[in-house]
């Protein structure tokens, strides 16, 4: 449904007849075997040097044209019908006293549809009107159908980057100094997935690290990842200690259960790091693991691997702990970082991100920037078929 068409129908397209004859009599005799028919208008030029501009008036659904005319030869004029835009795909049928082959070649080649000796039969001449009407009129209804779906791609495209946006504007800015430090890179799909992410001291010795991934694309998806990120942030489940990862993905399994939010369900990573004991908690509901980089070049992947949140009412989820060396980099994403086919359709893999990170990088330089532009020459695409969506977190 656009502004331009606010019931959501197409336009009903009438039978319409322009006749271009210099002979009134022609005129009259046609018009008198068209008259009984209601569904069919019609129109007359008599003059074949206004027939150009009646027929453009009147948008006839097939033209009725003499061969001979004054002024005009009237395969001439076949010529410039065919080459106005607006008529050039409007059915003619060449009316002539003859009935010659070579005439009726030479129309055809120059783009008429029909060729009728007049004066034709009545009921021939009504088979081939509606005949010749109802194709270009299925034609006008699927170039409508085309508009308003380019139109409503339009809107959606719109409404799909407003969304994406909002969603980027309630990303945390990146912290750039203390205990922990963060970067971290969001680039949506072209369809917008349900990427989000987050991070906040829950108290002054335990940092919160946390990223979802709602299934489906759209601003529906997007919608959802927004109101789990809010609940995260604001604490909002009732009995639910932040602190333990596994309370918290029970808790929004409880609250977000997908039979009342549009049948969708997402999975998250959720994890808090502990200043003082330098141990981090972590859980996964149906998530990639983070990895963890040590300085002395050791990946660690950290999973606690659970069910995805909202599938299945009153699941039980665990999470684990692991000690944080010195300065170690806490690498947390979604699995449109890695899953990435390439134009012979091979997928990276996860091991494959990992041997990437190991690598050391260009000092200036964000590695998840350059990861992101590798996955678009891998992809040989500007923009990927799903969000991708990567933090890094120092922990020092």
């Amino acid at each position: 449904m656009s502004k331009d068409n606010p019931s959501g129908s197409f336009s009903e397209h009438k039978v319409k007849v322009l006749l271009i004859d210099d002979q009134p009599i022609v005129a009259d005799a046609v018009k008198r075997m068209l008259a009984a028919e209601g569904d069919i208008d019609f129109h007359y030029c008599q003059d074949a040097t206004a027939a150009m501009q009646t027929a453009t008036e009147t948008a006839p659904t097939v033209i009725l044209q003499d061969l001979v005319m004054p002024d005009i030869d009237g395969l001439t004029l076949v010529r410039f019908m065919r080459a106005h835009p607006a008529l050039k795909d409007v059915p003619l049928i060449v009316l002539s006293s003859k009935e010659e082959a070579v005439t009726k070649a030479e129309a055809f080649a120059l783009g008429a549809n029909d060729y009728l000796v007049k004066l034709p039969d009545r009921i021939e001449l009504l088979a081939r009107i509606r005949y010749h009407s109802r194709g270009y009129i299925s034609l006008l209804e699927r170039n409508e159908a085309y508009d308003a779906l380019s139109r409503s791609q339009q809107a959606l495209l719109a409404e799909l980057g407003q969304a994406a946006d909002y969603a980027t504007s309630l990303l945390p800015p990146p912290l750039t100094e203390g205990p922990v430090r963060t970067d971290w890179r969001f680039f949506p799909s072209t369809q917008l997935g349900g990427d989000c992410f987050g991070y906040h001291w829950v108290d002054p010795d335990h940092f919160a690290v946390y990223l979802l991934d709602v299934c489906g694309h759209g601003v529906g998806s997007a919608l959802l990842s927004v109101s789990v990120i809010n609940v995260l942030r604001s604490h909002a489940l009732p009995g639910v200690d932040f602190t333990r990862p596994s309370e918290v993905l029970g808790g929004l399994n409880e609250a977000f259960q997908m039979q009342h939010h549009n049948n969708m369900y997402f999975t998250i990573w959720y994890a808090v790091f502990d200043r003082q004991t330098r141990q981090i908690s972590f859980s996964n509901g149906g998530h990639p693991p983070a990895l963890m980089l040590g300085t002395d070049g050791q990946m660690t992947e950290l999973i606690a691997s659970n069910l995805m949140i909202g599938a299945f009412p009153k699941a039980s989820y665990c999470s684990r702990s692991v000690e944080v060396p010195e300065t170690s980099v806490l690498y947390v994403f979604s699995d449109g970082v890695y899953e990435v086919e390439n134009r012979e359709g091979m997928m990276w893999t996860l091991e494959e991100l990992e041997q990437y990170l190991r690598q050391p990088g260009c000092p200036g330089v964000s590695e998840i920037e350059n990861l992101y532009r590798d996955m678009q020459a891998r992809r040989g695409q500007q923009v990927l078929e799903d969000d991708f969506s990567m933090l890094k977190v120092i922990l020092d």
